[in-house]
């Protein structure tokens, strides 16, 4: 596996590989409806954009170096909170998963957090979405809990989750 550091040139890339993978990850949990209002928000090239303006997003890709495919990719931001990076996002496609991408990913994670001062790295993951128990199995802990409100008559239903990094 290797993590490929992402510009605009890879927007298209990150779009398929999030259509791909909520297609999977979320078929059972939101409407068709919901689906598709979240992934054209959160995914537009609009909104890619203005994280690629930010200077502590980043968005690395995650690929396979054996097939040299792409397989998920990661967002995250640093200082979204006082020492407190937040991963926005993290997926794999349906045919990657269980093959060490995920954890490996999370590992890099950790290490350019920690290597950027940031102590500790939260999420949010819905509440019904089995990825949590992956979070669970790589030190992620529930703090606290939270219905938002995202627009289109809509709302996500989360986990909040934490990890702390140890010097």
């Amino acid at each position: 596996m290797k993590l490929v550091k992402a510009t605009e040139k890879y927007i298209p890339l990150i779009q398929n590989l999030a259509r791909r993978s909520w297609e999977k990850a979320y078929a059972e949990i939101l409407s068709a409806e919901q689906m598709e209002y979240m992934l054209s928000e959160m995914y537009s090239e609009k909104e890619i954009m203005t994280h690629f303006q930010n200077p502590d997003y980043h968005y690395y890709l995650i690929q396979d170096e054996n097939n040299n495919s792409y397989e998920g990719f990661m967002g995250f931001e640093l200082n979204y909170e006082e020492k407190t990076a937040k991963l926005h996002r993290i997926y794999l496609v349906p045919e990657s998963k269980g093959k060490g991408f995920g954890k490996n990913a999370l590992q890099f994670l950790n290490t350019f957090v920690s290597e950027n001062e940031n102590r500790r790295i939260i999420l949010n993951v819905n509440k019904y979405n089995d990825a949590r128990n992956f979070y669970k199995s790589q030190g992620y802990k529930v703090y606290d809990e939270g219905v938002f409100d995202i627009g289109g008559g809509f709302v996500m239903d989360d986990y909040l989750m934490e990890f702390l990094i140890h010097i």
